[in-house]
Parts: structure tokens; C-alpha cells; sequence
């Protein structure tokens, strides 16, 4: 199940969470830590300041950042804002409140934007003066401010309205909790369709919005844009004149919804209100539109196939006068994300996720030539680009989403660090260093894969070892931060860390990423062994007979399908190549997993189809036939199942299924379960349980 970067699941939480005022809480701040020994610890981590929305002044001087701390007492996280300067300059904090104010954005050099609870909100730098700019009782999803000022789109939500025939069956029943459905997609990775996103223009009069005049720009149509689960404010931009808005919008609804990865590019005329699709005849996912500066052309990101939610990210360029368009990336075999126009609109930049790590890279329009920017060892989650100026997000392993600079100039450069305020909590620990090895597949194919030592690595001793098997499918496993899934959590325990690029993830090209869709028992499989038998065989410092494996999502079910195939494997004690298993939100049964989740392209696209039609497609037969739960006679290893109730993509059933299996064949198991969590652990006492446990698991088995 494809997952997307943490900071837009943690954000989510941010805004929910802050649409409902409590003022009898306080504000949290950044907490005194004082690391004991140098190890890295869930409850170091989560002590980190995390940043997760970031804005460049207009002229291109000064940053204006959120920054959110955790109280693990409270069980909740606050965002501030705060200012410094692109030179490094320490951060000044400009809010201090019990809610998060999030989406800042620029008016000009002296006035900010941001929201906060119902509100956006605009602050005098020099002043720190707050005024209202706006108030909607469903609160904001997040916003975006003209080019010339005078307006503002924002993101709310409508209900969805029950058809009558239902709803008069609801009559005198105010307390009821039923919910009746007679369509597809009722609900949505975390959520119940109850309420749906749509795009509002509302003009400003002296920095005051008249909220009774915003326009649905959507017109009450019943569909999402942005669309969910991820969609947010880079799903529309203005043209430069501020006279339209491009948005993306999938016009599909229930069963056609759930089937269809189709969404397209509109651009909506402010005057006239009429819309048009620009992308008509594009069958996959269009999306995050952006003008080019002279407002003649734009760009999107676009996917060629329709149900195929991992198809490439092509960099598609349209001229708004002749409607040519133009791939920018058809002989380039890598995706595109977070796109920005040059200030002479002859180059565009992008993040491209490239053999391992999240780079910049420079599209030139008119010789089609490509460059490479950024090059580190490193992830960029995204940038903004100030003339020829870039900030970016930077991620490693090692280190949280930190600002750094870069030019459009530049040629893989590994950049400049501008901020620092995780620096004096960062220095105390001692992170387990990170190298990136290539090895032959059973195939003779080259695979990344990143071993992550011990934070306290003595080559005269050996340790224990984990492989940990990626989500997705297809999620790269790069220089990626987590709150979750942290291999320094894993390396500051005492572990070494096996993290594969196996079969199926993208950055290595579009056919190493394509062998896994309709073959999840086959070769991906064999490259989560063959990474464990290499560094077993090539790395003396781990102790080959304390390797365990851990994964969730997809790589729950790697864990799932590995137990049932651990057994006779050559050259390990016991023929057992895993001693214990740790499987988080995984699918264990596929027919029972075909009709429960809800996004039914994925399912139909990655098995072949529904499992009744077996028979009519060898595809679907072979695929079905890889569900780890017809395997569970061949277990013979302690597993630690976790699973989450508000888990939609992969439901709680799946979990509880695979620990009775094991409880059942008296294999030791273990289950943990999140009544209140979703496809990821968010709430922090919940995470440091999570982590806990997970220490815990894997101590009992592989230090005792």
C-alpha cells in the first residue's frame, strides 16, 4: 500500500487537531533533553523540533517556518511559527499559543499569513500584530494568496448529503451510529466519506476577506479537489495575472471513483467562471499544475495509465495559446515531483527521486537537456526556488527535515545548511553511520542496498541484524526521516540495519520498478534474501544467527510471506534464515484483503483482478496464490503482529488474523493493537509504545 512522506500525515493530524480550540491548554515549547550515553531513543526522537511547512520572503532574505514540538505527557504536539534569515541567522520564534498555526505564506517583506484553528490569520513583522483575515466555521484546510494580492483560494470542506430515500429512514434518530451505504468508496485510507474537500475563491478588501461572497470553484459538484488522502494547497496555483486557477480534480464518484486513478487539470476563469480540462485524454493521475511566469504555458505532473497509481511522474509542459504539450521526461526513466519554473521560464526544476536518494534536477524546455543539481547522501522533500535561489527540506538518515541551500546553477552540489534548531539535541547522540553497498540479485542484477551500523559499533564484537522490507510497493527506500520507521532508533538498540531497494521501488528505473506489480512472491522476494545472505556472508561484525525482519503495509506482508518460507534455507542454524518477525499493518490474506480495502485500481492493477476470475487470467491465479495466509502450516518463527482499527487501506482484521494463525500453530506471537491509530502511529504515547514494543520484541529473541 503506497505511502507518502510522513511530514504530510503528521501535518494532517496538525490541522485536524487544531480546528478545535482548548484553552485551558498550554503551549508546548522546544524541552531541555539531556541524552544519556549518546544513544538515539524513541524519546530522544520524539524531543526533536520537527519542521514541517516552510515559506522564502519576496525577496528572497528571510525563511518563515513551522516548527512543532511534542509533550508526551499532554499526548500532543504544537506548531509555532518562526522567522530567520537565509543565512543562518537563529530563528526567532513569532507565536506562542495552545493551537498550531500552520500554511504561512508571504503578503509582502513585512506581513505574513497563516492559519490557525477557523481562522488565517496576518501578522506585522514589526509589530508581531495579529489580524483577521478570515473565519469559516469548517475551518481551513490551507490557502494560497494572489500573485497581486487581492484575493485568496483557500481549501474547505462540504458534507456529503445522504440521498433522501436514506435519510428519511434516519428520521427521530438523532443517537444512532448507523451508517448505510450503497456505493463504493464510503471510506478512505483513515476516514469516512462523510465530507468532501473543495477550492474557494474569496476576494480581499484591505486585507479582509467578505467569506459570504467565496465561490465554490467546484460549483457544489460532488467531487474532491484537492483530492484525497494527500492532496493539499499544490494541487492549484493562480496564473500570474491572478485571473484563473488551474486545480487538479478526479470527477469521479463511488464505484467509477474506486476503479479509476483518472484525474485531470482544469484551469477555472475568475470573471467568466466557465472551466475547462486541459489534460482530457491523459488516462492516469494529472496533478499539481504550476504557470509559468509569463503565464503562457504550464506544467503538471502527469501518468500515462489509468489504475496504475505508480506510473511515472512525467514533467508535462502545455502551451496555453496552442495547447501543444510536451514530456519533458519521455527519455528520462525517472519521475518528477514539486515542480518550478526558472525566472526566464526556460528551465523547470524538480525533485527526482534518483538510484537511492530525493535530488534537484534542472529540465531545460527547449533542448530538452537535464542536469543534476543536488548529490548527497540525502533526501530533498521539496524546495522552493527564489530566482536562481533554492531552499529545500533535507532529510538523511541521520538527521530531520533540516533548510539548506542551493542554486539553479548549481551542478550536484551537496549543499549549504542554513538552519540549526535541532543542532545542540543532535550533537549529544552518537548516530550509527550509514553505507550504501550494490549487490547482485539472484538474477545478476545490481541492488542499493543501505546497512545502517550499531550507534556503538566495536569491529572486534558482532551484533544482531534486522532486515526491514519497504511499504508501497512502490516507495523507495532512500535517505528518508521517520518518526516510525527510524533506522538510528534501530541502530542506537544495538542492531544493524539491512535496508534493500528490492524489486518494485522507484529511482532505479521504470522496469526495475514494474517487475513486482502481479509477482509479490517472486523475485522482490528473493532480493530481501539475498540482501540478508550478503551481509551475513560479507559482513563479519553480524552475527548471522540473530538476523530478524520487519516491515509494514507492504512490508508487513513481506513479513507474513517470509514466515512461511523460513525454513531449509542453507547455511543458518536450524535452516532458519529469520529468528523472529515483526509484521506492522501488513496483508495476510489476499481474497479476504481484495474485498476489504477500498481503493480497488490498486488491488486490480498489482493482483490482476478479483479472485473469482481465477480461472479466465493466469495473472490472477499466481498472484492469489502468493497470500501468505496458505503458508501459515510452514511457520516455525516468534512473530509480533500490530495493527490499527482506523486502518482503512489494510483493515484490523487482517492483523488478528495472522497472530490467531500463529497463536493457533503455538507459535510464540505477540499482538499490539491501536484502537484510536490509522496506517501510521501518530499520537506520541502511542508511538513510544510502538517503539517499545518493538525494542522489546527483538531484544527477547535475538540478545537473550
Amino acid at each position: 500500500m503506497k505511502k507518502t512522506l510522513f511530514s504530510l500525515a503528521a501535518l494532517s493530524l496538525c490541522m485536524v487537531a487544531c480546528q478545535t480550540k482548548q484553552s485551558d491548554e498550554k503551549p508546548i515549547g522546544k524541552p531541555e533533553v539531556a541524552v544519556e550515553n549518546g544513544r538515539f531513543t524513541p524519546e530522544v526522537m520524539w524531543s526533536l523540533g520537527v519542521m514541517s511547512e516552510y515559506a522564502v520572503s519576496p525577496d528572497g532574505s528571510q525563511v518563515l517556518f513551522t516548527l512543532r514540538y511534542t509533550d508526551m505527557e499532554q499526548n500532543k504536539n504544537n506548531a509555532e511559527l518562526y522567522l530567520m534569515g537565509v543565512d543562518g541567522d537563529e530563528a526567532i520564534r513569532l507565536t506562542t499559543t495552545a493551537q498550531s498555526e500552520f500554511n504561512p505564506v508571504w503578503m509582502d517583506d513585512n506581513t505574513v499569513m497563516f492559519c490557525r484553528g477557523t481562522e488565517i490569520l496576518s501578522m506585522n513583522l514589526s509589530t508581531k500584530k495579529e489580524s483577521k483575515v478570515a473565519k469559516c466555521e469548517r475551518g481551513f484546510e490551507g490557502f494560497k494568496l494572489a500573485p497581486d494580492g487581492k484575493s485568496l483560494v483557500y481549501i474547505s470542506t462540504i458534507p456529503v448529503e445522504r440521498p433522501e430515500h436514506l435519510n428519511k429512514l434516519y428520521a427521530g434518530l438523532d443517537k444512532t451510529t448507523g451508517r448505510i451505504n450503497e456505493g463504493l468508496m464510503y471510506r478512505h485510507w483513515d476516514n469516512w466519506v462523510d465530507e468532501i474537500p473543495h477550492i474557494y475563491y474569496v476576494t480581499l478588501t484591505n486585507g479582509k476577506a467578505d467569506m459570504d461572497k467565496a465561490v465554490d470553484i467546484l460549483n457544489g459538484e460532488p467531487y474532491e479537489s484537492p483530492m484525497r488522502p494527500w492532496g493539499g494547497t499544490e494541487q492549484y496555483n493562480y496564473s500570474p495575472d491572478s485571473k484563473n486557477i488551474a486545480y487538479t480534480c478526479r470527477k469521479k464518484t463511488g464505484y467509477d471513483y474506486a476503479h479509476s486513478t483518472n484525474s485531470d487539470i482544469y484551469i477555472y476563469n475568475i470573471e467568466s467562471g466557465v472551466t475547462h480540462n486541459i489534460s482530457e485524454g491523459i488516462m492516469g493521475y494529472d496533478q499539481n499544475p504550476v504557470f509559468s511566469h509569463d503565464g503562457k504555458m504550464i506544467a503538471w505532473e502527469s501518468m500515462e495509465r489509468d489504475g496504475y497509481e505508480a506510473d511515472k511522474l512525467r514533467l508535462m509542459v502545455m502551451d496555453l495559446e496552442s495547447g501543444e504539450k510536451v514530456d519533458l521526461t519521455s527519455e528520462f526513466d525517472y519521475g518528477v515531483s514539486n515542480i518550478c519554473w526558472s525566472k526566464d521560464d526556460k528551465e523547470l526544476a524538480a525533485v527526482v527521486m534518483y538510484r537511492g536518494t530525493l535530488e534537484i534536477f534542472a529540465f531545460n524546455r527547449e533542448s530538452k537537456a537535464i542536469r543534476q543539481i543536488s548529490k548527497g547522501v540525502h533526501d530533498i522533500n521539496g524546495f522552493q526556488l527564489n530566482g536562481d535561489n533554492i531552499i529545500a527540506s533535507q532529510v538523511s538518515m541521520q538527521y530531520p527535515a533540516t533548510l539548506y541551500a542551493y542554486n539553479l546553477n548549481d551542478s550536484v552540489s551537496d549543499g549549504r545548511k542554513v538552519s540549526s534548531f535541532n543542532d545542540d539535541l543532535l550533537s549529544q547522540v552518537r548516530m550509527g553511520k550509514v553505507e550504501p553497498y550494490w549487490i547482485k540479485t539472484v538474477d545478476g542484477k545490481d541492488m542499493l542496498t543501505w546497512i545502517i551500523y550499531p550507534y556503538d559499533y566495536d569491529s572486534t564484537k558482532t551484533y544482531p541484524a534486522l532486515l526491514f522490507c519497504e511499504g508501497g510497493p512502490q516507495s523507495i527506500v532512500s535517505q528518508f526521516w521517520s518518526t516510525r520507521w527510524n533506522f538510528e532508533v534501530m541502530s542506537g538498540a544495538g542492531y544493524f540495519v539491512i535496508a534493500p531497494n528490492r524489486r518494485g521501488v522507484p529511482g532505479f528505473g521504470m522496469e526495475w520498478l514494474e517487475e513486482i506489480s502481479g509477482d509479490y512472491g517472486g523475485l522482490c522476494m528473493q532480493d530481501y534474501m539475498s540482501a540478508t545472505d550478503w551481509a551475513a556472508a560479507n559482513i563479519p561484525q553480524i552475527d548471522k544467527d540473530r538476523i530478524g525482519a520487519c516491515g509494514a503495509s507492504f512490508g508487513g506482508f513481506s513479513i507474513y510471506w517470509l514466515a512461511g518460507h523460513n525454513h531449509d534455507v542453507k547455511g543458518y542454524n536450524d535452516g532458519r534464515r529469520f529468528k523472529v518477525f515483526l509484521a506492522h499493518n501488513g496483508m495476510f490474506n489476499f481474497e479476504q484483503q481484495y474485498l476489504e480495502t477500498e481503493e480497488m485500481w490498486f488491488e486490480n492493477w498489482e493482483l490482476g483482478g478479483p479472485y473469482w476470475e481465477r480461472d479466465k487470467n493466469p495473472q490472477i491465479n499466481k498472484s492469489f496464490a502468493n497470500s501468505p495466509h496458505l503458508f501459515v502450516d510452514k511457520w516455525n518463527t516468534p512473530i509480533c503482529v500490530i495493527h490499527s482499527e482506523f486502518d482503512f487501506r489494510i483493515v484490523a482484521s487482517q492483523g488478528m488474523a495472522a497472530y490467531n494463525a500463529a497463536q493457533l500453530r503455538h507459535i510464540p506471537s505477540r499482538y499490539l493493537y491501536f484502537p484510536d491509530e490509522t496506517h501510521w502511529v501518530l499520537k506520541p504515547q502511542n508511538s513510544l509504545l510502538w517503539h517499545r514494543n518493538f525494542i522489546d520484541w527483538f531484544d527477547q529473541w535475538l540478545k537473550k
